[in-house]
């Protein structure tokens, strides 16, 4: 698969020599000047769906500006067409063929087929050489308590969705903070008062804050833009209200209780869609935001990718925005 996002074998690349470089480091000065690690990585985004490739009907200012201030990749090769391989792929390094994980293989009642205990991860090798890391988002590499937790693979704190199937829901009735549910009473019944990708944010922004200063290897497995098509009713999703031709997708309106092969109704996919691409890029800028605030920016290596190419489901039309490029 040619041309996605930021590619992912560079990118991967980069934090192995950046990796060689810090274990060198660490021995010769305890650790000094060692740089931070940013890796956000979008869920089922395609190239085509950012202002650096071309869109014209969805803004992305932040990811453009890092396009224009950093390097942008025109070669990629996804790991996987589907979530859980592909992100395995990226946690160990190894090719498709060779990674533990190599589908979407579903644990009841939450949860994804572990990695292995011997797994040897980014995270497990950053964390070995004095970093603090950190998992915010959706992770599907193994169900809570298992040896594919994120605890158990390097991080040293995970908040978000530990089962990617539950991540399909926005407004979900809980999100994880390391072994602990964490109770979402906005959305209880079928209530939408708290935004998980949101939620996911604050905690990721406050993870900055606590190691501004220590080096701190931060990995942010965003949910959006995957389907359901569900984003709060803000300036941004109203910004793309009346500018698409529309046809509501008619759905399985369950709540958090997510079915597979069925998303939430939509009446407006595309301006949905939009407005979910755009927040996703707003909270790239409030990351660079912060890291700046801090001081940090100029010591610190942020990457952007998509998991995978683009989604037709729960009334996405790729074709239509041109995600393929």
């Amino acid at each position: 698969m040619s041309r996605r996002s930021f590619i992912k074998t560079a990118a991967a690349g980069g934090i192995a020599a950046m990796i060689s470089g810090c274990t060198n480091g660490s021995r010769r000065t305890g650790g000094a000047g060692r740089p931070n690690i940013v890796y956000i990585v979008a869920d089922d985004l395609g190239y085509g769906d950012l202002g650096c490739y071309g869109q014209k009907d969805i803004r992305t200012p932040n990811l453009d500006r890092m396009a224009r201030e950093g390097m942008i990749f025109t070669q990629h090769y996804s790991g996987s067409t589907v979530c859980a391989p592909s992100r395995s792929c990226l946690m160990t390094g190894l090719h498709t063929g060779h990674t533990p994980v190599r589908g979407n293989k579903e644990y009841k009642p939450e949860g994804q087929h572990p990695l292995p205990a011997d797994s040897v991860t980014v995270a497990e090798i950053l964390k070995k050489v004095g970093y603090k890391t950190g998992a915010f988002g959706k992770w599907g590499l193994g169900y809570p308590g298992s040896e594919g937790d994120p605890n158990n693979q390097g991080f040293d704190e995970f908040y978000g969705y530990n089962c990617q199937r539950y991540a399909h829901n926005y407004y979900p009735y809980f999100l994880r903070h390391n072994d602990k549910k964490v109770m979402l009473r906005g959305n209880e019944g079928k209530k939408t008062e708290q935004y998980g990708p949101d939620l996911i944010q604050e905690q990721t922004l406050r993870f900055i804050e606590a190691n501004k200063d220590r080096p701190f290897f931060l990995f942010v497995p965003h949910v959006i833009p995957h389907a359901e098509l569900f984003v709060p009713e803000d300036d941004i999703v109203r910004s793309y209200r009346g500018k698409f031709p529309e046809k509501p997708y008619n759905g399985i309106d369950d709540g958090p209780n997510y079915k597979i092969g069925g998303y939430g109704s939509v009446e407006t996919p595309r301006a949905n869609f939009a407005a979910m691409v755009t927040r996703l890029d707003r909270h790239v800028g409030e990351i660079l935001d912060k890291l700046k605030q801090l001081g940090l920016d100029k010591k610190t290596l942020v990457m952007f990718t998509s998991d995978n190419g683009p989604h037709g489901e729960g009334g996405a039309n790729p074709k239509y925005f041109n995600s393929n490029g």
